[in-house]
């Protein structure tokens, strides 16, 4: 049985956001019916700050294991940081049936998820966008929100000045051939890019999007303006938290799997009375989503099999299209 392995390189080539959050879309979906995902391993390697986590699932006849590596340092290698290389079973034997290596792709399907939460959760009339974090990570996640709506404002916000100006200017960049809006100063495609502090971006927002490794709360609650729709992604293990908990108590808390998100994800710090609602509830119809303008809505991303799944899937024809 042949082995299709799709190397770093050319998924790099094959990913963009349109392939992203269609797939992300496919995985929501399925995760709040015939699937199955199970508890996530979270293996610390060296005292260096080495780990990996594997991530396991299944949606039907398929089934996927994901190992995901933190190895700080790699970039002496020239590598990236974090890798990630999916591995799908085949559904009649259990054996390889392919390999996706997506360390790039991996900051797309990130940034996939907590989009999706955008466009099924946050006002239409939304307009300022504030990523809060100055990681590559901060750069796929404003990618990914331009996807699904018109925003004319985005603030970058971190707690060092200069990282933030830093990651802006790229931000320029990136958004200048893909971005529109009406306003005529900032990038060329019309939209204005500004450096600013954490607690002026989540005030100024409509929408936020966090993209940290912060173990304690960098927003505060009271920062967050009513209406506002909040996407956080940075709390994928045991001690990490982005937001404040008073946060949980006024806002409705969304998730990609509640029993994962209070076991290793941001609402693992909310009170176990707090109601947490599966995003795949509400695009199904099952559960309510946004109920009104002032209505604050808090997505977390801890990040599940079955997305990394469809993602697989997606690269896996997209390769066998462009061989054809």
């Amino acid at each position: 049985m042949t082995i299709r392995v799709v190397d770093e390189a050319v998924s790099r080539e094959l990913v963009d956001e349109a392939l992203a959050l269609e797939s992300a879309r496919e995985a929501f979906l399925a995760s709040v019916g015939d699937s199955t995902v199970y508890p996530v391993v979270v293996a610390p390697v060296t005292e260096r700050g080495h780990r990996f986590t594997v991530k396991s699932g299944a949606s039907g006849t398929a089934a996927v294991i994901k190992i995901g590596s933190y190895w700080p340092g790699n970039d002496a290698h020239g590598l990236s940081n974090h890798g990630s290389s999916v591995i799908l079973l085949h559904p009649e034997t259990g054996r390889i049936r392919a390999v996706v290596e997506a360390a790039a792709g991996n900051g797309f399907r990130t940034a996939a998820a907590d989009a999706l939460a955008v466009q099924t959760l946050a006002r239409e009339d939304s307009r300022v966008l504030t990523v809060v974090g100055t990681g590559h990570q901060a750069l796929y996640e404003a990618r990914a929100a331009f996807r699904v709506r018109d925003f004319e404002r985005v603030l970058v916000a971190g707690r060092r000045p200069e990282a933030a100006e830093e990651r802006a200017d790229r931000l320029r960049e990136v958004l200048g051939a893909s971005a529109a809006g009406p306003s005529s100063a900032g990038v060329p495609g019309g939209v204005t890019v500004e450096a600013t502090s954490i607690e002026d971006g989540v005030r100024r927002a409509d929408v936020v999007v966090t993209a940290t490794n912060a173990k304690s709360p960098v927003i505060d609650a009271g920062w967050v303006r009513p209406g506002t729709h909040i996407s956080a992604m940075g709390a994928d293990g045991s001690g990490k938290q982005e937001l404040g908990a008073a946060l949980y108590e006024r806002g409705s808390l969304f998730c990609d799997l509640p029993d994962q998100s209070r076991s290793i994800g941001e609402f693992s710090h909310a009170a176990p009375e707090v109601p947490v609602t599966a995003l795949g509830s509400v695009l199904t119809g099952a559960a309510p989503g946004r109920v009104d303008a002032d209505q604050v809505t808090v997505f977390d991303s801890s990040g599940f099999a079955l997305q990394d799944l469809a993602f697989a899937e997606a690269i896996l024809r997209r390769a066998g299209e462009t061989q054809e």
